[in-house]
């Protein structure tokens, strides 16, 4: 049986010491002992199953903001009741290997999904010679895991794109879209765009947005003329486009679910932020532009856990599944300024959060691992503040008022991810490997070790 190391062994030991030591405390929910509780979650050993789940630009502000509104200072959403929580770095690298101290998603998801480090809107390659490294989806599936990949963005973004494809430049999402990726194509003898690389790969759940990539046409190879749906058809994939759709998919065969033209629609709407701010407001939890159709990221999660398992079942397979799921609009609302909207993407990948937390509370042979790609530009100032960029006030669900504040760009311009380190929580086999501040790359060796991947 394969053992941690001394190191880990020491510092697992050494956290169950201190927290044993520390006190009891109480929050509005009632007394309960954070201590044993982090002992109790101290596990080493194999996991037979990994969710990841990634709040894409959901820095420790984003968080708290959308904790503050939807269940009060005091409360705790459902990422805030993991046992174990630690914080990770996640600059990416300059090709020379020197640092970029502000990470794009590309580069953030290279180094979780590859232990690499790689330049800013590069997928899973090198950062100075631009070869391809293996990632825990391929790793995994070479193991016999079951393999999925859950997401809001297009399917073909980068969050999702570093685990099944290899690009020089995260835009080389569709046939159409290689003009970054010249020797990526098939043409040229490379592995084509990142929707006919996701497709290639047979993982066996791909869930998001982004039909518009794959309705666009292969130009080269044995799919030529065709769609990259179509490829997908001709592989045995069961295409989805809806919430019926999907409830209705059979584990047996993989899954690609495509629920938008391109990234799926938020849940919530509501004023974005301006410059002196907005008059006070309460978020609109409905959003007229997403069709009553489209699944939430908690029943994706769902459906993609059961059939993930269920491919296992049938195969009387000893090994279980590997699985990411991604909130990736809390990101883009970030971007745009827009608090309502960003809040409302944050609750629903914290509904996911509870599925996955539900499924490891039975199997508690899963690891489950909450994180971020990155940090991001939102931070709640005081109400008499007069920032000089784009803010909003906000009605809490505690009556109370709250002032947000973007500020990392001018007005007008897409607001900019931060540098800063991220927070990073865990459950299950291996999961004490999250503990103090560690690099984003060492996800990739936590999952690595608790999966036995090879």
């Amino acid at each position: 049986m394969h053992r941690p190391t001394r190191r880990h062994l020491v510092v697992a030991t050494a956290f169950v010491a201190a927290t044993t030591a520390a006190v009891a405390v109480t929050t509005a929910a009632g007394a309960f002992d954070d201590a044993r509780q982090a002992k109790d979650a101290i596990k080493s050993g194999k996991a037979k199953n990994v969710i990841l789940l990634i709040g894409d630009g959901m820095g420790d502000s984003e968080i708290t903001l959308a904790r503050d509104y939807t269940v009060g200072a005091n409360g705790r959403l459902n990422m805030d009741k993991f046992p174990l929580t630690g914080a990770y770095t996640t600059y990416a690298v300059h090709a020379d290997g020197t640092p970029d101290y502000v990470t794009d998603s590309a580069a953030s998801g290279t180094g979780w999904a590859t232990g690499v480090k790689t330049v800013n809107g590069r997928i899973s390659k090198t950062p100075g010679t631009d070869k391809p490294v293996r990632t825990l989806l391929e790793l995994a599936q070479r193991n016999g895991y079951a393999t999925g990949d859950v997401t809001t963005a297009e399917l073909t973004d980068a969050t999702p794109a570093v685990l099944a494809s290899h690009a020089t430049d995260r835009s080389c999402q569709g046939p159409a879209d290689m003009a970054k990726c010249p020797t990526d194509t098939i043409a040229a003898g490379g592995p084509g765009s990142i929707a006919e690389q996701e497709v290639n790969h047979k993982a066996d759940v791909l869930i998001g947005g982004g039909m518009q990539r794959f309705e666009q046409k292969i130009t080269a190879g044995r799919y030529k003329g065709l769609t990259v749906t179509q490829q997908a058809r001709k592989l045995g994939y069961q295409v989805v486009t809806d919430r019926a759709g999907l409830k209705g998919a059979k584990p047996g065969k993989p899954v690609l679910g495509l629920f938008a033209t391109g990234n799926v629609p938020v849940e919530w709407t509501g004023k974005a932020a301006a410059l002196g701010g907005t008059s006070p407001q309460r978020c609109v939890t409905s959003n007229p532009g997403r069709p009553s159709t489209t699944p939430s990221l908690a029943d994706s999660a769902t459906k993609a856990i059961q059939l993930l398992e269920a491919k296992q079942q049938r195969n009387h397979s000893k090994q279980g599944f590997f699985l990411q799921i991604e909130g990736a609009s809390i990101d883009k609302q970030d971007h745009a300024a827009d608090p309502c909207g960003q809040i409302g993407e944050t609750a629903a990948f914290d509904r996911a959060v509870r599925v996955a937390r539900a499924y490891a509370a039975k199997h508690p042979d899963t690891l489950v691992v909450t994180t971020a790609d990155h940090a991001h530009t939102s931070q709640i100032v005081p109400l008499e503040a007069t920032p000089p960029g784009l803010s909003s006030t906000l009605v809490t669900d505690e009556g109370q008022q709250l002032k947000v504040n973007y500020s990392t760009n001018t007005p007008g311009q897409s607001q900019e991810h931060t540098g800063t380190q991220v927070r990073i929580a865990a459950q299950g086999p291996q999961a004490y490997r999250v503990l103090g501040v560690t690099n984003q790359t060492g996800l990739f060796t936590t999952i690595r070790e608790a999966l036995r991947l090879r």
